[in-house]
């Protein structure tokens, strides 16, 4: 999993250790260093921790203006013993809607397992957002599945073409508005 890296091609647009506004100002990274592991696997020194020993996130592009922030993932989305989705919504998210985000990006192509609890800060989320919205990008068929079954799609966008978008492809900008224009035509 060392050799998995945060995407990094969009460096030139933003890089969330130089923005004053992210959870992540001024994090120092290592490129031969590595510290964090998820179980006995270490990754990649470049992703960043939320405090949880299984789940791991990239900020890789964040517009205020547009109100927006693609976030990357890998590991084990865990609810049900490290309750990842409380360490991510009050450590991360709350601090983003607090500079104006409300539209959130998260892509899971890393992401191997999900363990739910309950639904309460997913809930949550979805109320703080106002006008906003969150779409799961590219989580693996398992992973999406498990999502459905205890209804957080009612929560997220899921399914369709986001859980199969070569967004790599593209710039930030198109990325975003290519899937904000597949979630407004849901929320139609």
């Amino acid at each position: 999993m060392h050799f998995v890296e945060p995407f990094f091609e969009w460096r030139d647009f933003y890089i969330a250790a130089e923005d004053p506004q992210s959870p992540f100002f001024e994090r120092e990274y290592s490129e031969f260093e590595f510290e964090h592991k998820i179980y006995n696997y270490v990754i990649h020194p470049q992703w960043d921790s939320i405090g949880s020993e299984t789940l791991f996130i990239k900020i890789l592009f964040v517009e205020y203006d547009e109100q927006y922030a693609i976030i990357e993932m890998i590991g084990e989305w865990n609810d049900a013993i490290e309750n990842d989705i409380m360490t991510l919504k009050r450590d991360v998210i709350e601090e983003m809607m607090d500079s104006g985000i409300n539209k959130f990006i998260l892509i899971g192509e890393n992401v191997l397992n999900f363990h739910y609890s309950d639904d309460s800060y997913y809930e949550e989320w979805f109320d703080e957002l106002e006008d906003g919205w969150v779409a799961m990008i590219n989580f693996h068929d398992h992973v999406s599945k498990e999502f459905n079954q205890i209804n957080l799609d009612q929560y997220f966008a899921t399914g369709g073409e986001l859980d199969d978008m070569d967004w790599r492809t593209m710039n930030p900008f198109q990325f975003f508005k290519k899937v904000r224009k597949l979630v407004d035509k849901r929320l139609e």
